[in-house]
């Protein structure tokens, strides 16, 4: 290859990689958290701390939702516990728009699901940022952009990719060294990389490309044939004629059985679609769970009257589009291969964050003066704008968390405190970076990190101490896991702010990651 092509291909990779750096920071360390959804809602919500609402059952919620909103038994859905979800909540298209309620929310039914879960809140910051709408097709370019810079990356890297994959030298030279880092984990991780720019670009701008084929190709008649095309059950009307429903326990069991059928053994069912319910026509489709399978998602459709089985697009029952779908929902959030799978994806996510926080250090480096303790202000900018950025996220993750525990203590809602706390820390974080000297903004920041993540932990196995003593559920367990996992990333803080503050202490003294000299008194 060409030296002026590999100069472009660099300068490609390199202005990419800083556009949508910060945002791919964020959404590979929530992701990596978002792997164990369930187990962090569980965290959030163990059985011990159970709302009452936990306790309805899911024909007491639906007898709820038709007693109070009659006009919803046309169409209307019921997210079953389990699976993170303290409690079942019902959820249909009302005048406004979605709403969403438990049993003890019907007379006043939210607009978002969730709104205080912990786990859909990390998962919105991956998804989107946190930003509603906008901050979707944000990440879908941003997606695109990340795309970008991994084909740019391995075409420059080509040349001597054994190389790059197996050289860590270690030594004086630390940009050498974070060179080396960077590369390592880019070609290691690759394949996993272009799965996740894929997969996120088409999640992220799905609903904006059916609209453009809308226009384009389909004059207007898209939505109609997308909507019969993933349909599960066939379309079916009211008959008019009122008919006996069997009870959701029932039609899950009739659910699981005709997914064994189609050679799916593990069919775990987290949501039930109900159309004309109360009529002799009434259909029941059942959305599951199967592990250890690439089409982790799957629908049993039913007739809710007598259990018949309508269609069963699970296994080796599903169609194209269900296939595609569930594929590139497992490849993303790796929900193929159990726990073997979701930690190698957790470990890939920190991974990724790393990879764009040395990405971002390396173009520091590269463009500082070597000879001169004045640096450049593009430097000291890009610097202290990715120690606020990258640190003021974890600081702000780890405070919702906090936020989440104390309210779950207290009996408060948690969906504005975790968010006030995580986007105020987030902020205080970026304004203390821009104010100390980039070294010794990054040891404070990565050492309040530490202490705020560990603390957390720690004060939540205090809490729950009793509970260790009692007989051991997988709830339990993952409650246990969430805690003890935190200390662990709370120790990783803790190592890279001493390393942080022993660069700024002996490292180059004409870095911007030195810390300032001390200024001498008249009597030296």
């Amino acid at each position: 290859m060409k030296a002026a092509t590999i100069r472009r291909f660099q300068t490609v990779h390199t202005w990419t990689g800083l556009l949508a750096g910060f945002a791919l920071f964020v959404a590979f360390y929530a992701g990596a958290l978002t792997v164990f959804h369930d187990e962090i809602a569980a965290w959030q919500n163990p059985p011990w701390r159970a709302a009452p609402d936990a306790r309805v059952s899911v024909n007491a919620l639906i007898e709820s939702l038709l007693a109070h909103h009659p006009e919803t038994r046309d169409d209307f859905g019921i997210v079953l516990p389990g699976g993170g979800n303290g409690a079942p909540y019902a959820f249909w298209q009302g005048r406004d728009g979605a709403r969403f309620a438990t049993a003890s929310q019907m007379g006043a039914p939210a607009s978002d699901a969730g709104s205080g879960s912990l786990a859909d809140f990390v998962y919105a910051l991956h998804d989107s940022l946190g930003l509603p709408v906008v901050g979707l097709y944000l990440m879908g370019i941003v997606s695109v952009l990340y795309g970008l810079a991994l084909v740019s990356g391995f075409l420059i890297h080509l040349p001597q990719l054994l190389g790059d994959l197996f050289a860590l030298r270690a030594g004086r030279n630390l940009k050498r060294l974070w060179q080396d880092a960077h590369n390592a984990i880019g070609v290691l991780s690759l394949p996993f990389h272009v799965i996740f720019a894929l997969t996120g670009a088409i999640f992220c701008l799905f609903a904006a490309t059916l609209l453009a084929l809308n226009t384009v190709s389909f004059d207007g008649k898209l939505s109609g044939l997308f909507a019969q095309a993933v349909a599960t059950a066939p379309a079916t009307k009211a008959n008019g004629t009122t008919s006996v429903m069997l009870s959701p326990d029932q039609l899950i069991a009739r659910a699981r059985v005709a997914a064994l059928v189609k050679g799916v053994s593990s069919f775990d069912p987290d949501y039930l679609h109900f159309v004309h319910y109360g009529d002799r026509n009434a259909v029941a489709e059942v959305r599951g769970l199967s592990q250890h399978t690439l089409g982790t998602y799957g629908t049993v459709a039913l007739s809710a009257r007598d259990g018949g089985v309508l269609a069963a697009h699970v296994g080796n029952g599903q169609d194209a589009n269900g296939i595609s779908w569930s594929a590139l929902y497992a490849l993303h959030f790796g929900s193929f291969g159990g726990n073997t799978v979701r930690w190698l994806y957790f470990v890939l996510g920190l991974a990724g964050a790393f990879l764009f926080y040395s990405g971002n250090l390396l173009w520091v480096e590269s463009r500082r003066k070597r000879r001169h303790a004045d640096q450049p202000l593009r430097t000291r900018v890009m610097a202290r704008a990715t120690v606020g950025v990258c640190i003021g996220t974890c600081l702000g993750i780890s405070g919702a968390f906090g936020a989440a525990l104390a309210c779950a203590h207290s009996g408060i809602d948690a969906a504005m405190v975790q968010r006030a706390t995580c986007y105020g820390l987030f902020f205080i974080a970026c304004a203390w970076a821009f104010a100390r000297p980039a070294a010794r903004a990054a040891t404070e920041l990565l050492g309040a990190t530490a202490v705020l993540t560990i603390a957390v932990a720690v004060a939540d196995l205090l809490a729950n101490a009793s509970h260790w003593m009692q007989p051991w559920t997988p709830a339990t367990r993952a409650v246990l896991a969430v805690d003890l996992t935190g200390i662990a990333l709370g120790l990783v803080f803790a190592r890279l702010a001493r390393a942080a503050l022993r660069r700024g202490r002996d490292g180059d003294p004409n870095s911007v990651w030195a810390l300032p000299a001390p200024i001498a008194s008249p009597t030296d």
